[in-house]
C-alpha cells in the first residue's frame, strides 16, 4: 500500500521518472540515428545531378530523385525537402554519396535542405522541452503548497467529495477529489478546494473538524490539513461556488463504484486491495497503445513506433499524476 506519510511525494517521483525515462529513451535512440547519419553524410564527399521525378509526396511534399553513381548505378530516391517551389518535378537536384559504398545511400547537396537532420534533431528537442516542463510543473506546485501552509490557520469544518464529469473525455483518469468548507456544522460549504488524492481521504466520512491554512476570503488556494497532521495538496484556486460541468458526492457514496477506466463485464467488481502503482500502470499501458497506433497511422511506423509508445506511456502517467486522481 502507499507510504501513509508521503504519499503525493511517491505519485511526483514515479512521474518524474516516467518523464525522464521517455526523454532518455528518445534522446538516445534519435541522438544514435542523427549520428550514424552526420557520420554517412561526411563520407559523402562525390556529387551528382539528379533529376526531380516526382513531387508532392505525402503530407510533407516529399520529391522523388533520379540519380546515377559514378559507376553507372541509377538509383531511384525519396527525400524530404523545405524549398518544395524550387525543387519540382524535371528539375535538377544535388545529390552527394559514397563513392567507396558497394549500395550507396544519397544525401542533398544543397547545404540549406537539412530536413533529415531535423527530423532526428527537433523530436529530441521537443522532448527535452517538454521533460522540461513536466519539472517546472512539479516545481511550482510544491512550492505554491509550501507558500500556502505556512500562511496563517484557522478551525473549520469539511467533507471530502468525489467530482465526475458526466461530459468529460470517454477515458477518465479517475474521480477528483474536493474538500467543501463551512465556518461549523449548522452552516452548508460556501468554499471548494480541489486537492491531490491522499489514502487518507478514504476514512473520511460526513463532516468533519480541519485546519485551513490561507484566506478563506481570498480565491488563493488553502492548505487543508487533516486530523493526524494529514496536509492535502490543493490543486488550483480556491473556489466560492461549487465548480461547473462537475457532479460532486460524496466520497463514501462512490468508492465501491467500477474504476472509471477499466469496462467489466455486468456483475463483476475490481478487488479494492492493490498496489498504488496500479493505476499507473493501467495508463503507462494505455498511453503506449494510442502513442504507438498513432506513429502507425501518422508517421507509418518504423523505429518510431515503440518511441511513441514511452512517450504516450510517460504522457499519460503525469497527466493522470498531475490532476491528483486516486490510484
Amino acid at each position: 500500500m502507499l507510504n501513509r506519510q508521503r504519499p503525493v511525494l511517491r505519485v511526483v517521483l514515479l512521474a518524474l521518472v516516467a518523464a525522464m525515462f521517455a526523454f532518455a529513451v528518445l534522446g538516445t535512440v534519435l541522438g544514435w540515428q542523427a549520428y550514424r547519419y552526420a557520420c554517412a553524410q561526411e563520407r559523402a564527399t562525390a556529387v551528382v545531378e539528379g533529376i526531380v521525378v516526382e513531387d508532392g509526396i505525402g503530407d510533407l511534399d516529399d520529391i522523388r530523385v533520379r540519380w546515377v553513381d559514378q559507376a553507372g548505378g541509377e538509383h531511384v530516391q525519396r527525400f524530404g525537402i523545405y524549398d518544395i517551389d524550387r525543387y519540382t518535378k524535371g528539375q535538377a537536384f544535388p545529390v552527394a554519396y559514397d563513392p567507396a559504398d558497394p549500395e550507396p545511400r544519397g544525401f542533398p547537396a544543397d547545404p540549406d535542405e537539412t530536413s533529415a537532420e531535423d527530423d532526428l534533431l527537433v523530436p529530441i528537442l521537443i522532448a527535452g522541452f517538454v521533460a522540461v516542463l513536466v519539472v517546472l510543473a512539479w516545481a511550482l506546485r510544491g512550492i505554491l503548497f509550501r507558500r500556502a501552509a505556512g500562511r496563517s490557520s484557522s478551525l473549520m469544518v469539511a467533507s471530502v467529495l468525489a467530482g465526475d464529469r458526466p461530459d468529460g473525455p470517454p477515458i477518465s483518469v479517475g474521480n477528483s477529489t474536493w474538500i467543501a468548507i463551512a465556518k461549523d456544522r449548522r452552516r452548508g460549504p460556501d468554499r471548494w478546494q480541489r486537492v491531490m488524492w491522499h489514502p487518507a481521504v478514504d476514512s473520511v466520512s460526513g463532516t468533519i473538524p480541519v485546519t485551513v491554512h490561507g484566506d478563506v476570503s481570498s480565491k488563493r488556494r488553502l492548505v487543508i490539513e487533516l486530523p493526524g497532521q494529514v496536509r492535502l495538496v490543493p490543486i488550483g484556486r480556491l473556489r466560492h461556488q461549487p465548480p461547473k460541468r462537475v457532479v460532486l458526492e460524496e466520497r463514501a457514496d462512490v468508492r465501491d463504484t467500477l474504476d472509471d477506466l477499466v469496462i467489466l463485464p455486468a456483475g463483476a467488481l475490481l478487488p479494492r486491495a492493490r498496489p498504488w502503482w496500479w493505476r499507473a500502470a493501467v495508463f503507462a499501458l494505455v498511453g503506449a497503445v494510442f502513442g504507438g497506433i498513432c506513429a502507425v497511422l501518422f508517421i507509418g511506423g518504423g523505429t518510431t513506433v515503440p518511441l511513441a509508445a514511452v512517450a504516450g506511456a510517460a504522457l499519460l502517467v503525469n497527466v493522470w499524476a498531475f490532476t491528483g486522481a486516486e490510484p
